[in-house]
């Protein structure tokens, strides 16, 4: 069994003993310490919750609702929903924040508590240690009888998002309709089943196939959105019979494309392609993290913008878009993030956004891709004894490679001419990531296997 308590939630296997696996206990005590930091950090004494179709989420989803009742705080239950959603519905119910039940892309045995602030934006690493202490320390308080919350549910708001993806000024569901698309959709049988088939139908688009649309939570394959756990999908598409191709994660905060023969668009082009439409209506800035491709960076200057990158993880993505003013950002594992419509990943924004694109692109989804800089990113890790000290190993990669351009917001990233190599140490396990990007994919494997070679020889240096 697995437990991590981390700034941004708390995360786990279901079952086993408390304090090892995501157990009632535990879900109770982190609720309870995230119901007071709302009570402390805010007058509005209200919490938006929703989840992801898992087959644990009921259960804990009452869990955490019992919880805050017994504090005092009322709880608006969105039901099954989506990440994004509970973010929209946090300010526009006026609460004090919001928890999302989902473990996102982690397989069936997880689930997990996404945490929001009153803006429906993730808490902060502060917070969230604020969150983390209040629960190490069992400082929250009960409410009396008379001053339990009250709980009511609201399942409109999927029909909410829809409406507000159809208002955004740069979706237009009249260019969509007039392309005639036929789309095939996989939404690993989670709450995607519920509001993706649904938004393409009012986008316009002439057939919507589903693929795993019922929302049962019982994952017909690993959840994640990556190539090799899409086999389905992409023999769907060879007959070709569809467009495109639309997958989303079991919360449906990440997004992917197929193209009309079955390929991949590539997960990290999502955010690429969407900034590249939005940057071609409005110019602006962009922001991505660091492990994500150089693609967005040539997009944007060849748009006359500026990119930006932030240390890894939505919160500090976030942060870094307001802090220089960007339009479009977000992550390479499929996250689009857009402030027009709010600041949290949002894979209902981005198929509504990407559509817009491509039908005025008036070619296919293939031709789209081939339109973009061709970059390839390989995805390594190199696990560690407990003993090894990360920090040194990366301080000495920083120093063999002082004369290259060099970016220590996170870990260690190293520029070169059209390629970038970046490490850096997991928060939760010995394990030090080394991801790598080139023209090739070749090249790429090669820049992170001299990267994985000097940092053996460092280890052994030591020993």
């Amino acid at each position: 069994m697995t437990l991590i308590k981390s700034i941004s939630g708390i995360r786990g296997t279901i079952g086993g003993k408390p304090g090892e696996g995501l157990t009632p206990l535990d879900i109770v005590k982190f609720s309870a310490a995230y119901g007071a930091w709302v009570l402390e950090n805010s007058e509005k004494k209200k919490i938006v919750i929703g989840r992801d179709a898992r087959l644990s989420g009921e259960m804990v989803a009452q869990l955490v609702a019992q919880t805050l009742l017994g504090m005092g705080i009322d709880v608006v239950d969105l039901g099954l929903s989506t990440t994004p959603t509970v973010e929209l519905a946090v300010p526009r119910e006026n609460a004090g924040g919001g928890i999302i039940v989902t473990a996102s892309h982690n397989p069936i045995q997880w689930n997990a508590l996404k945490l929001l602030n009153q803006q429906g934006e993730f808490i902060s690493e502060r917070e969230g240690q604020d969150v983390l202490e209040k629960a190490a320390q069992d400082d929250y308080q009960f409410a009396e009888v008379r001053k339990l919350g009250n709980y009511s549910k609201n399942e409109d708001y999927l029909d909410f998002h829809i409406q507000h993806v159809l208002d955004l000024a740069l979706v237009d569901p009249e260019v969509i309709a007039a392309r005639k698309f036929k789309i095939v959709v996989d939404c690993v049988n989670s709450t995607g089943g519920l509001v993706v088939p649904q938004l393409l139908k009012a986008l316009g688009v002439e057939v919507v196939e589903c693929l795993f649309c019922d929302p049962t939570g019982d994952f017909p394959h690993n959840p994640e959105p990556l190539p090799q756990h899409l086999r389905d999908i992409s023999l769907k598409l060879e007959n070709g019979n569809f467009d495109l191709g639309i997958v989303v994660d079991p919360d449906v905060d990440r997004l992917a494309f197929l193209n009309e023969d079955g390929s991949f668009f590539g997960e990290e082009y999502t955010l690429v392609a969407v900034a590249d439409y939005v940057l071609s209506c409005q110019k602006g800035n962009t922001v991505s993290n660091l492990s994500s491709t150089r693609a967005l960076r040539d997009v944007t200057e060849k748009r006359e913008g500026t990119y930006q990158a932030a240390a890894v993880g939505e919160v500090n993505v976030v942060t870094q878009m307001k802090s220089s003013n960007a339009i479009i950002g977000g992550e390479g594992n499929g996250g689009v993030i857009y402030p027009e419509s709010h600041y949290g990943r949002d894979a209902l924004v981005g198929i509504g956004l990407f559509l817009t694109h491509l039908a005025k692109f008036g070619k296919s989804a293939s031709r789209l891709r081939a339109s973009y800089p061709n970059y390839f990113i390989s995805k390594n890790k190199i696990e560690l004894t407990p003993a090894i000290n990360v920090d040194s190993i990366l301080e000495k990669i920083q120093l063999k490679y002082q004369k290259f351009p060099i970016n220590t917001i996170d870990g260690v990233k190293i520029e070169f001419e059209k390629e970038w190599v970046h490490l850096r140490k997991s928060n939760t396990e010995p394990i030090i990531r080394i991801y790598s990007e080139s023209e090739t994919a070749a090249t790429a494997e090669h820049l992170a296997k001299k990267i994985m070679l000097d940092i053996k020889e460092i280890i052994a240096e030591k020993n």
